[in-house]
């Protein structure tokens, strides 16, 4: 019965099906076949019951408690020896609370019925705050749309990022049992890029060889305003630099051309220049591995050119669903 729900009610494949519950794919094809003829009773094989029957199923509310656990809380925080939710942990979490043995499969089981599904997880500091994420989304943005709206400005986000000649190359075909081996440089080159991007299609950057301080800062501002049709609004996140006294002096005496705003700490998910900077790192991947510096700059600059004549790929960063409040 475990084998027709995963097929008929979960979709699964019949290959999928055999290597949960742990039999041939032509066993779960041959259970198909017999209950589409007869139903529920053409599984039955006609043996007496176990002793343990049921003993290894949850009940209704055992279930819903386990499924409150597992949503709520992480495994630490109810004192077992995992850093994730995986079905053997699971396991061990009944095991405790309930006192009952499910087989691993049983687990996966229940967990497919849930709407659990196994995921990588996604990092987030420890002193990100929520309410003040929730703020920024529903009221505090919104606010600086409107006004962006009432003085014709354009709304900008910004962010800064590095590239490197070290960064993991992917995957490669090779001979079964013949690791490839990429060559490379010892040396390592990383120049940095400083962009901005905008929910009409529009991209600014401009790379630079040593660390971001304010003078860089400003004059990547400087040049983002040089040109445009009206007042630009700002938003970057809170590295020390954008906050320094000599970035405010500078946005200070030049108010009438931008404007600066902050997201919320430790919320880099909600930043679309987050995106373009991904991109660039996916396309620089598949080009040629730079032995100089120089060259790797140079593939960037080019590769980001491209993404400037393409509006249609940069507004498609705002399509992803944290950022879609940008758009």
């Amino acid at each position: 019965m475990r084998a027709i729900y995963l097929v008929l009610e979960l979709h699964k494949t019949q290959a999928e099906v055999a290597e949960v519950i742990g039999v041939g794919r032509q066993t779960v094809n041959q259970w198909l076949r017999n209950y589409a003829g007869d139903g529920e009773e053409a599984l039955l094989d006609r043996r007496r019951n176990s002793p343990r029957k049921g003993k290894g199923l949850l009940t209704a509310a055992e279930a819903r408690r386990v499924r409150h656990w597992i949503t709520d809380k992480c495994p630490e925080q109810l004192k077992l020896p995992y850093a994730l939710w995986t079905a053997g942990a699971v396991r061990e979490l009944i095991r405790r609370r309930l006192g009952k043995h499910l087989g691993l499969s049983t687990v996966q089981l229940y967990l497919l019925r849930w709407g659990f599904t196994p995921q990588k997880p996604l990092s987030r500091a420890t002193q990100r705050s929520n309410a003040v994420i929730e703020r920024w989304l529903e009221r505090e943005y919104p606010k600086i749309a409107r006004r962006a709206k009432r003085e014709k400005a354009l709304i900008y986000w910004g962010d800064e990022t590095g590239v490197s000649n070290q960064d993991q190359v992917g995957r490669s075909y090779a001979p079964r049992g013949q690791t490839p081996v990429v060559r490379r440089t010892a040396k390592k080159i990383s120049p940095s890029m400083i962009s901005a991007v905008n929910n009409r299609g529009l991209m600014r950057f401009m790379c630079y060889k040593e660390a971001l301080n304010a003078d860089r800062f400003i004059t990547s501002m400087r040049r983002l305003t040089k040109g445009a049709s009206g007042k630009i609004f700002l938003i970057v996140d809170n590295l020390r630099v954008h906050r320094s006294i000599k970035v405010r002096k500078w946005v200070a005496e030049h108010n009438d051309d931008i404007q600066l705003f902050f997201l919320p700490p430790y919320a880099p998910e909600h930043n679309p220049d987050e995106y373009l900077n991904n991109d660039l790192k996916q396309q620089l991947k598949n080009l040629p591995r730079p032995d100089r510096q120089e060259e790797l700059a140079q593939s960037a600059t080019s590769v980001l050119r491209s993404l400037q004549r393409r509006p249609a790929r940069i507004r498609a960063y705002f399509h992803h669903e944290d950022v879609r409040y940008a758009a």
